[in-house]
This record gives C-alpha cells, structure tokens and sequence, in this order.
C-alpha cells in the first residue's frame, strides 16, 4: 500500500464553479497508483467541493441560481454578518453541499462517470485562493 499527499491550490473569480477535474488527474497520473481511493478536502467554510455534469454550462448556471435562491444575501435574515452579506448564505451553502468527496481509482484513473467532473463551488462574492487537499491511498 502506498499513499500520497498533495495541496491543490484554486483561484476563483468569485461565486460560481471552477472545475479542477484535469489538475487531480495529473496528480493521480503522477502518482502511478492503480488500484486505490482518492480523498478530496476543501480547507473552508465558505466554499465546498461537488461532482458535477461537466459538458453543459447550463446546469452549473441553474445550479448556481439555484442557490441564490435557497441562500440568498439578506444581512436581516441572519445574526453572523461580520463578515459581509456574502459570508453567511455561504456558510449555509458550504452546508448544503460537501467539503470532502471520496473516488474510487482503478486502472491509475478516477471512476468518474462520462459527464462528471470535480469542481470547487465558490460561494463567495470576492475571488479567493482556495486550497484543496488531495489523499491518494492505493497499489
């Protein structure tokens, strides 16, 4: 068994998807582990990590507005707004989704189905540079 530790590093122009499938798979490429499991971590609470239809741009808009509809910037809706009326629907929305996914590896690639890619969701106004943590475990 082998493993493997590596920090991806994304920037985004705020709210929305950035997709980051190419740059895991050139660290699994990298890493020659054929057989294993693959461990993503998003290092925030104001973004998060979704497997997503990557071939039509229509469904990360719908997703997105999806979002600001159930999360929406109303600094009279909430108490925490220190930080701007953008932190808070993002903490929720972080919430709502996943700071960590998990993908199976065989044959030295992610099982990603056809359509699937792995994206990082911004739900903050301000571009930040968001770092992900990558764990491969394997053979």
């Amino acid at each position: 068994m082998r493993q493997a530790l590596h920090q991806l590093h994304v920037e985004t122009n705020g709210k929305g998807l950035v997709e980051i499938t190419p740059e895991v798979a050139a660290f699994v490429g990298r890493e020659k582990i054929e057989t294993g499991l693959l461990t993503l971590f998003c290092r925030h609470t104001s973004a998060s990590l979704i497997v997503q239809e990557n071939a039509d741009p229509d469904v990360l808009a719908d997703l997105a507005a999806f979002f600001e509809r159930i999360a929406p910037e109303d600094p009279a809706r909430y108490i925490h707004n220190v930080e701007g009326p953008d932190d808070m629907p993002a903490h929720i929305r972080a919430a709502l989704t996943q700071t960590q996914l998990s993908i199976p590896l065989a044959a030295g690639a992610m099982m990603l189905g056809a359509w699937q890619g792995i994206f990082v969701f911004e739900h903050r106004r301000a571009p930040h540079r968001r770092l992900i943590a990558l764990h491969l475990l394997g053979a």
